[in-house]
């Protein structure tokens, strides 16, 4: 039997990232105390306790999910084909439809490793202009009026939408989380930053629109610099409070006392992308942005009662909360952006609840309502759902557009709880239960509608600006860091990435219970759920585990039941999309397997359902994010490349994008067929 594959560390810093990653992405989130400490039932004690049990008998079955009312989850299939060699070291490209690539081994290499018969190149750079009068990138005389006219610092969501009429060219939106200002200046004190080093670093965050032009011969795409659509929001942009929250006592600040006007977006992670044009940006870990926070003033978001890693409360009294309490609850939203309306206001959505929201993206039900499924990504946290009220009109008229603007300020909103159907045979070890099955059912219990509450002892204005404790008080339960969630747009099925919790099981911590698997639970895993009936209104569905993370020769792992000889090793699942055949891609954020992270593409039907395989990796100390696969084109977005103790940009840990002797850049990548076929077939 092979060994399994040697651990990157065992650092607690989020898996295996960095503890400079910790420090700037999410103000070192792991060595606090995780925020929530109610007693509600835990997600990853239920699919641990399958485990052994899948493990046991993954040549077994197929697994598909049902869509019936309290229906079985799983039904038996045929065996699995045929696949490529295991750990990714197969030279053939046999494979599931638009898998059909030679799988890239795992690989400490410092670039983006392909397949063979592929090629790459570098999008748009960090600090490379986008607006009008923006000056080239010049790493030595970075200022905040150059940086708000560049692309942003640490890209991660993105978006590619169409552009009526310009013909090759498409809408790239991105999401910029955070700024690492010890790789973006030169001499850069930590606990003495600049007015210039911190204006530069409001520049920095935010979003991106900027249109890009496809070429004719490959599957390159290049900037259009100074295209009319092209635009920057930073953390001092304009942004306005829409629904059922705005205008309310606790969003009210000195500078605004209307409650519906907000400077910047923060912490912007991944999003999604509406059926009616625009895109969504989860703000995530807003809370490291502000200092000399209390027990009275945090309400359970992680809010530090002292000063912050970059020292922002020095140059604006809004990032302190002793001055202004109310600031951090008008961050921790889902922003909506019209990218093709440059003069438009982003708006805020206080329907979706504020928590650590990694991501949004909506589904439609048989009426037209839009369903905007979430996850909050903290240890123990839940996952949530939003109904709207209202319908989408169809076309393109300026009316509908208009009206479309208003879908997510009116409806729903839920939380999950997950149920087991073998709580009796769960003792935290992973035993397989007695009926010799793994599945569950689950509960979206209701939270808030409009202007009134479900939850007693709380207004709904309390609901929305403190979702988490809404989510304590009603039982929901407690998961493993639900980062990105994607339904599939063929099956409807919902796919929930938990990137890890190392806290899983330890003492004082959330035990098992038949909802969720793995005690110190380092690699993640990946939840299917189908609504009862195929309806995304509905108040109840099924689950099951379709991926549990790690080296497929650890007997704790599973596939969907594929054989695990067979798979590529993957750990730490975050950011998820699909292909045009119906595929699920996964990155990774933070591998704990030796190798850097990178982009895997798994099927999720049919006799290869579960045969995942290694697409790319990216460079040392980076992060993959934001992926869109279309037929002829992969897009990711190299995030925070170099972000590795003791670097600086005096010492970089990276040479990444642009060689030996250049300032490491986060950037976005595209990959295509050298023959310009499409992607995996």
């Amino acid at each position: 039997m092979r060994k399994l594959l040697p651990l990157l560390n065992t650092n607690p810093h989020g898996g295996g990232r960095s503890a400079l990653t910790c420090r700037y992405r999410c103000g070192d989130a792991c060595f606090h105390e995780v925020p929530n400490t109610s007693d509600n039932e835990y997600v990853g004690d239920v699919i641990a306790s399958a485990l052994s049990r899948r493990s046991m008998m993954r040549a077994a079955a197929v697994v598909t999910v049902a869509a019936a009312a309290g229906g079985a989850v799983v039904a038996q299939g045929a065996a699995p084909a045929a696949a490529t060699p295991g750990h990714g070291h197969g030279t053939t490209s046999d494979g599931a439809r638009g898998l059909r690539f030679a799988p890239v081994a795992p690989n400490k290499d410092d670039k983006v490793t392909v397949p063979a018969g592929y090629e790459q190149s570098v999008v748009i750079r960090w600090g490379e202009p986008i607006l009008r009068g923006a000056p080239a990138f010049d790493p030595d005389n970075q200022t905040a009026r150059a940086q708000a006219g560049q692309f942003g610092y640490n890209n991660d969501f993105l978006s590619l939408l169409p552009l009526r009429g310009e013909h090759g060219r498409q809408v790239l939106v991105a999401n910029h989380e955070y700024t690492d200002e010890i790789l973006m200046f030169k001499g850069y004190d930590p606990a003495n930053p600049t007015r210039e080093q911190v204006e530069v670093a409001w520049a920095a965050h935010g979003l991106s629109v900027v249109v890009v032009q496809e070429h004719h011969r490959s599957g390159k795409l290049t900037p259009v610099t100074r295209h009319p659509l092209n635009r920057r929001l930073t953390a001092t942009s304009e942004f306005k409070l829409t629904g059922p929250a705005a205008g309310s006592d606790l969003v009210k600040t000195s500078s605004d006392p209307t409650g519906t006007r907000v400077l910047g977006t923060l912490n912007n992670c991944a999003g999604g992308t509406t059926p009616w044009g625009t895109t969504l940006h989860g703000e995530e870990n807003f809370n490291q942005y502000f200092a000399n926070g209390s027990s009275a003033t945090d309400k359970r978001y992680g809010i530090g009662s002292a000063a912050t890693e970059r020292k922002w409360e020095r140059f604006d009294k809004r990032f302190d909360v002793a001055q202004e309490p109310n600031e951090p609850h008008r961050h921790g939203w889902v922003v909506e952006l019209d990218p093709y309306d440059p003069q438009s206001t982003p708006r805020k959505r206080t329907a979706l609840g504020r928590f650590k929201h990694e991501a949004a993206q909506p589904r439609l039900t048989d009426d037209g309502r839009p369903v905007v499924y979430m996850g909050d990504d903290e240890r123990f946290d839940y996952f949530y759902k939003f109904v709207s009220s209202k319908r989408m009109k169809e076309g393109s008229s300026r009316a509908a557009r208009e009206h479309n603007l208003t879908l997510l300020d009116e409806g729903t909103l839920y939380v999950a709880k997950l149920t087991g159907d073998s709580p009796q045979d769960i003792d935290g070890t992973g035993k397989l239960p007695n009926d010799g099955e793994f599945d569950g059912s689950g509960q979206w219990i209701p939270l808030a509608t409009g202007d009134v509450s479900h939850v007693p002892g709380m207004t709904a204005e309390e609901v929305y600006v403190f979702t988490r404790l809404a989510g304590d008080k009603v039982g929901a339960t407690k998961m493993d860091r639900p980062e990105d969630v994607e339904p599939s747009p063929r099956s409807g099925r919902v796919y929930v990435a938990l990137t890890n919790n190392t806290d899983r099981g330890k003492p004082g911590k959330a035990g098992a219970d038949e909802a969720n698997p793995r005690n110190l639970n380092k690699h993640g895993q990946i939840l299917e759920l189908a609504e009862h009936w195929d309806d995304p209104a509905g108040d109840g569905f099924a689950w099951r585990l379709f991926l549990v993370a790690g080296d497929p020769d650890d007997p704790a792992t599973y596939f969907a039941g594929y054989p695990k000889e067979k798979v590529s090793p993957i750990s730490c699942p975050d950011n998820v999309a699909f292909d045009p055949h119906g595929n699920l891609w996964i990155s990774t954020d933070g591998s704990q397997l030796g190798s850097h992270d990178g982009l895997f593409g798994v099927a999720t039907r049919g006799e290869r359902r579960g045969e995942l395989k290694q697409f790319l990796t990216v460079p040392a100390g980076a992060e993959t994010c934001g992926p869109i696969i279309q037929d002829r084109r992969v897009i990711v977005a190299v995030q925070h490349p170099g972000e590795i103790d003791g670097a600086s940009v005096e010492k970089p840990a990276s040479v990444w994008p642009d060689g030996p002797g250049k300032i490491v850049r986060p950037s976005v990548v595209a990959v295509w067929r050298k023959d310009g076929c499409d992607i995996g077939v």
